[in-house]
């Protein structure tokens, strides 16, 4: 294997990118760009710190994400694994990007930009849930925002091939082949039982 080692190398491989690609990019949302993220409720987090690169699901009943103003993002940190990979990583760096899906649509909203996160009541309350509250919220704060094309969505027929989970392995199986000895079996059933505390 060969590697590309200079962005002229690369460059000289591709076409110029069309007018969309480029006039796509804003600083802001636009009312397109905020009606697409109010109907997702589903985004990945990726994140860059001390021990390297991040990328977190994340999901709501609702939108996964709500604006604070046309520049500013909030997402609350619901109750997860506890490993905080993303919010160190927020802490010890800021940079943050942002993939939001809604299911049936072919495009997806990307942001880039940076990120802090707080524990301020005022913050946190405002994701209230019958008394739960997350630990903590996500603000980011919004540099680049843009759509991306529907042709990776298209490719991989994610909202039209149906359900593909038939033989994959379970969470417990995964961690039973991670770790001689754990018992992923016990592991599948307590988290069974723990479905029905989502936040």
């Amino acid at each position: 294997m060969t590697p590309i080692i200079t962005i002229a190398d690369l460059e000289a491989l591709y076409a110029a990118p069309s007018e969309g690609a480029l006039i796509k990019v804003t600083d802001h949302l636009t009312p397109a760009y905020a009606l697409f993220i109010a109907r997702s409720r589903f985004c990945v987090l990726s994140t860059i710190g001390p021990a390297g690169t991040d990328g977190s699901p994340r999901g709501d009943e609702g939108p996964v994400a709500i604006p604070l103003d046309p520049r500013t993002l909030l997402i609350p940190d619901w109750r997860g694994n506890n490993r905080i990979d993303t919010l160190r990583n927020i802490v010890a760096d800021g940079r943050i990007s942002l993939m939001f899906l809604v299911p049936g649509s072919g495009a997806a909203m990307r942001i880039n930009g940076t990120a802090v996160v707080t524990a301020d009541p005022d913050m946190t309350a405002r994701f209230d849930r019958d008394g739960t509250q997350p630990v903590t919220v996500i603000v980011v704060r919004i540099a680049e925002a843009y759509s991306q094309c529907a042709r990776a969505i298209k490719r991989s027929e994610l909202w039209t091939s149906g359900d593909l989970s038939a033989g994959l392995p379970t969470t417990g199986q995964m961690l039973a082949d991670a770790k001689v000895g754990f018992d992923g079996a016990a592991y599948d059933v307590a988290s069974a039982a723990r479905k029905g505390s989502l936040w």
